[in-house]
């Protein structure tokens, strides 16, 4: 590591808030820009571990030391070959993702841990900007076709892998956008939708085609899909949400967070006037999780503010190495209520 004592000599530090009444007048993302000075100070809070457990906290795997010190060392161009390495779209995860390698990382048993989450996506909008990212075509095809069912995140990664490989690759989205879940489902402050729409024009470029507005199992058959196909990745979303039998459940004005999200994408996107759900002048009431992300579009839609949530548990630091993993729930239900 470059300096293997930065730990020491720095205090955990995240990107400024914009003003909660600048926030609700626009759609963008929450927080202001992170200098490259700042972002270098906190990777080199990355300790020289015997053992990484921010590798196996990260359910992609990601080569987090690796990036963190090249980021220290200003190796942005080399930072990012290690990031993609192990992450098609560090973009998405760098702003979406819940952060357990954060919860995994060692510095966190008795200090802040590091701001892996922060470097991470600063690393790929870097490369962005310097016209690092570009298309990466087969270098030769196999002449075997693959349909990909879903444009969220995992079918996207899974296309553009398979496209990469050389392989034909078609992927089906029931939607009349692509995207999924990372187009409907997630607000816009939390990742604007420019992120998303650059990506697919990479794939695009790639050789991945596209095909929208087309629900399999209803509008073409399974069967037809293996027939067309030498093999089918089946990544469908998870839009149906789980309810809860309790009083006042049935009364008028409440809704999931999944049937207020999409319309109010829509209503971004310009396909609608309004919100189907009017929000002026009622109570914005949410619980806990993802389900608080459809109380800030509420708020921007002229609702107040009324939070039902229960009181975050404070992230415990004294826990052993062994439980690190164990108690992602409460660092992240912690992170959560900042």
């Amino acid at each position: 590591m470059g300096d293997r004592t930065g730990f020491m000599k720095h205090d955990r530090a995240v990107p400024e808030r914009r003003p909660v009444p600048v926030r609700l007048r626009d759609w963008r993302e929450v927080y202001k820009p992170f200098g490259i000075e700042a972002v270098r100070t906190q990777a080199s809070r990355c300790m020289d571990c015997g053992i990484p457990f921010c590798n196996s906290g990260c359910p992609l795997g990601n080569l987090i030391p690796d990036w963190n010190d090249l980021v220290y060392r200003d190796h942005w161009r080399d930072a990012i070959e290690r990031l993609h390495a192990t992450n098609n779209f560090p973009e998405f995860t760098g702003r979406l993702c819940p952060a357990p390698c954060e919860a995994a990382c060692v510095l966190g048993i008795n200090e802040d841990p590091v701001t892996i989450k922060q470097v991470e996506v600063e690393i790929i909008d870097r490369a962005w900007e310097e016209d690092w990212v570009r298309p990466i075509p087969a270098a030769e095809h196999t002449g075997h076709s693959v349909a990909v069912v879903g444009s969220g995140p995992a079918g996207l990664a899974a296309a553009q892998q398979l496209t990469r490989a050389g392989h034909e690759v078609v992927c089906f989205e029931r939607d009349d956008r692509l995207g999924g879940l990372l187009r409907y489902g997630i607000p816009e402050f939390k990742m604007e939708k420019r992120f998303l729409d650059r990506r697919l024009d990479q794939m695009s470029a790639e050789g991945t085609r596209f095909v929208t507005g087309t629900d399999v199992g209803v509008d073409i058959s399974a069967g037809a899909l293996v027939e067309q196909f030498d093999a089918v990745v089946l990544a469908g979303g998870a839009t149906a949400w789980r309810d809860l039998p309790i009083p006042g459940r049935d009364l008028q004005g409440i809704h999931q967070a999944m049937e207020f999200l999409p319309p109010s994408n829509r209503v971004i996107e310009g396909d609608l006037l309004n919100h189907p759900f009017p929000a002026t002048g009622k109570d914005g009431s949410h619980g806990s999780g993802r389900s608080r992300h459809g109380a800030a579009p509420a708020l921007r839609l002229g609702a107040a503010g009324r939070d039902h949530a229960p009181p975050p548990r404070r992230a415990r630091r004294q826990h052993s190495l062994a439980h690190l993993a164990a108690d992602d729930a409460h660092v992240l239900g912690a992170r959560g209520g900042r």
